[in-house]
């Protein structure tokens, strides 16, 4: 229980800007809670079941290893310390807002997040592809919504409820 709730106190902390980079990090590579196509699997569920994905995975994680008692261990170590800095940030950042060094430091945040969420992006995709279909489904989750602008949530069901019939077909006989 100790590893499971530093591991997300360290998710949490160093995971501002979005925790995706580092619940990767901790759960797969250095604590080795799961592999990555546990770790892959986790996500996808998380992601699309009602409610913030990466919070969904962290549930699902420690919930293999904890039960219900891991949950809430896992949860207080993901949001304990981020809500502690980020009461501390909003008080800073409600009064020096205007300044222009402020607004470029908030600038150069959102890229470095950009940044974190494109390259887990490309270790995901490493475990993810490795059927012809998912790389089919995954191009075309991109040009639906990155090229031609379709709305996520539709594009995504419509995508999921396919590619599920397609790996419900594949493994069929």
């Amino acid at each position: 229980m100790w590893n499971m709730f530093t591991g997300y106190v360290l998710v949490g902390l160093f995971g501002f800007g979005g925790i995706s980079a580092s619940m990767y990090y901790i759960a797969v590579e250095k604590r080795a809670w799961v592999s990555a196509d546990d770790y892959t699997t986790s996500l996808a569920l998380g992601q699309v079941l009602p409610g913030p994905g990466l919070m969904n995975t962290c549930i699902i994680v420690a919930d293999k290893f904890h039960g219900l008692k891991g949950v809430l261990v896992a949860l207080i170590g993901l949001l304990l310390f981020p809500l502690l800095i980020l009461l501390g940030v909003v008080t800073v950042y409600d009064r020096y807002a205007y300044l222009p060094a402020v607004q470029h430091a908030t600038y150069a945040a959102a890229a470095a997040s950009v940044g974190l969420i494109f390259g887990t992006g490309l270790k995901l995709a490493k475990v993810i592809i490795k059927s012809k279909s998912a790389l089919f489904f995954m191009a075309c989750a991109f040009v639906a919504i990155a090229v031609f602008k379709l709305p996520m949530f539709e594009t995504m069901l419509v995508l999921a409820a396919l590619s599920i019939f397609v790996g419900y077909r594949e493994d069929t006989p």
